[in-house]
């Protein structure tokens, strides 16, 4: 499709009586581009020749769709003219006009200004999810709908669309049309009655875990519908919300009260079915140290000097050590003290055991193993000049994850990706920026 100008875009798009057509040639013509993409340079990631269609914001939507960009997925972050996504503005700290929240979860993405609320503006959203593989969004459920934007409108004119809405609460039910921030549906979902110390107030996780955790399950869903649409040719809509996230997360604790009827409680970092299994207090700091077994026991108190305490019957499996939890813990936490957690580390190297230490950020980003792991990703900005980031989790022996594009200034790419991926002349593009459509 070349048109010549804005309106030619809007003649197509309502000429429905072609529609079976339509769907099939666009249909064709997407599993074609994937197809000669899939093999084409390996070198660019493993979604490279995969467009993803952002209308998400804040944390869990854009650390999906984040990613997704860093596997090689072309992603589009559409954005409000008036401000952008609200992270923009989420600082102190800033890096020159950037927040440094923003930054740590918009690299590999292009960024275009669109006016949804005007018909044009939904005109434009519509032809760049023809040319998508995948919309993400985050809005009210119904509020797309609202704006002839929403799935049942969007798979009549692109059926190979994958569309994943995350929300806060789920598409349906009671609270469906509640706004989700994490902190509240930590709370809701359980997560923080069971964080924070034992004798303590509730505390909420130091990040945004429920936002996180959700954008975790939107990317292996929006992965494995696009296997699915491999072998169909049909796109589906994908339902991610945080409270199921956060309650599916509880796992052992939820199972706990599930089959057992065991309520949970705060234990600060201890856990509530293996001792020991938590942080001690050192000369100078803290140490977290476990043992998952019986025999990991056995050599941690080798290595702390307790050999007694390791061959005690009171502590000879890990029932026991649970049911003799506060005496077991008091020996162990006096030892612990009398050494400095340099001490401690040197003592518990090689031994096999969980250990560590607790680290500010100053040692997690100086750990040997961090540096190592390639976590901390050097990028140059146009405003916030060289920035550093927390590299991609993942790595792959064959398809790189990459970093090919800093966190887009606001609009950064409204003109190539109007001008490139829906072939619109520079007069249509400047008639939308005069008619604040676009920007």
């Amino acid at each position: 499709m070349s048109p010549r100008c804005w309106a030619c875009f809007s003649a197509r798009s309502n000429v429905l009586n072609k529609a079976v057509r339509y769907h099939i040639s666009i249909l064709r013509k997407q599993l074609a581009r994937n197809n000669s993409n899939t093999t084409a340079d390996p070198l660019k990631g493993p979604l490279h020749g995969t467009r993803v269609l952002d209308l998400s914001r804040v944390l869990a939507g854009p650390y999906c769709s984040m990613i997704l960009g860093d596997l090689g997925a072309d992603v589009i972050k559409i954005e409000n003219p008036d401000g952008g996504d609200d992270t923009r503005s989420w600082g102190p700290p800033f890096c020159g006009s950037e927040s440094a929240y923003f930054l740590s979860v918009n690299r590999n993405k292009r960024s275009v200004c669109v006016n949804i609320k005007e018909k044009e503006g939904q005109d434009v959203v519509v032809e760049l999810a023809k040319k998508s593989d995948v919309l993400l969004e985050n809005y009210i459920p119904g509020k797309l709908s609202e704006l002839n934007l929403g799935y049942e409108h969007l798979s009549k004119v692109a059926p190979h669309l994958i569309y994943c809405s995350v929300t806060g609460y789920g598409q349906t039910g009671p609270d469906a049309k509640r706004a989700g921030y994490d902190v509240i549906v930590a709370a809701t979902g359980g997560l923080t009655h069971i964080t924070g110390p034992e004798d303590g107030e509730p505390c909420k996780v130091g990040v945004a875990m429920t936002d996180l955790s959700t954008g975790l399950y939107a990317y292996g869903s929006i992965l494995a519908a696009l296997l699915h649409r491999a072998k169909t040719g049909r796109g589906q809509h994908i339902d991610c919300n945080l409270l199921s996230t956060q309650v599916a997360s509880l796992v052992n604790i939820a199972s706990n009260y599930l089959n057992a009827d065991m309520e949970a409680k705060r234990r600060g970092t201890s856990h509530p079915s293996i001792v020991p299994y938590q942080a001690f207090k050192s000369a100078d700091g803290y140490v977290m140290a476990g043992a998952g077994n019986d025999k990991q026991f056995q050599i941690l108190c080798k290595c702390m000097g307790l050999p007694d305490v390791g061959e005690s019957p009171d502590y000879a499996t890990n029932r026991q050590r649970v049911h003799n939890r506060k005496t077991l813990l008091d020996i162990l936490g006096k030892r612990f003290k009398l050494k400095t957690t340099s001490d401690w580390l040197e003592v518990l190297k090689d031994s096999g055991i969980p250990y560590g230490p607790i680290n500010n950020m100053q040692q997690v980003f100086s750990d040997p193993q961090v540096v190592h792991n390639k976590m901390i990703q050097g990028m140059k900005h146009p405003t916030a000049g060289d920035i550093r980031v927390a590299g991609p989790a993942v790595s792959f022996s064959e398809t790189p994850t990459v970093l090919n594009n800093v966190p887009p200034l606001l609009g950064e790419h409204t003109r190539p990706v109007l001008k490139d991926v829906l072939e619109m002349s520079d007069n249509c593009i400047d008639s939308l920026i005069r008619k604040g459509i676009v920007k």
